[in-house]
């Protein structure tokens, strides 16, 4: 139970610091619309999480655990995006892509552990 609080926190920590970016990216169109994915996918991660607290069935429960790990993939790919382009160049970049890797990473083994896999 303890792991699942602090995935949660740090899910939560991560959408918080997603928003430095994407407030520096929405200057122009394209910095816009990858800044609004990006912010979109990164805070569904813990959103998810959380919504899973309240999952009626232990298939719903797993189900949210999914989601959020799709939204944690689709996060690293406009990272990636964002990295590879050169349209930010914020140092915290590359520490977001290592913490979403790790949040990546924490989700999908829970993901594994309540499919008994």
């Amino acid at each position: 139970m303890e792991e699942s609080r602090l995935l949660k926190k740090r899910a939560y920590k991560f959408s918080l610091r997603i928003i430095e970016p994407v407030s520096d990216l929405q200057s122009d169109k394209v910095g816009w619309v990858i800044g609004k994915r990006l912010l979109r996918s990164g805070t569904s991660i813990g959103a998810n999480l959380m919504e899973a607290k309240a999952a009626s069935s232990r298939k719903d429960f797993i189900n949210y655990f999914q989601i959020a790990l799709k939204s944690a993939n689709e996060t690293r790919y406009w990272l990636y995006l964002l990295r590879d382009s050169n349209i930010y160049e914020g140092e915290n970049l590359y520490n977001l892509l290592d913490e979403v890797t790790e949040i990546s990473n924490m989700i999908g083994s829970s993901v594994l552990t309540l499919k008994g896999r």
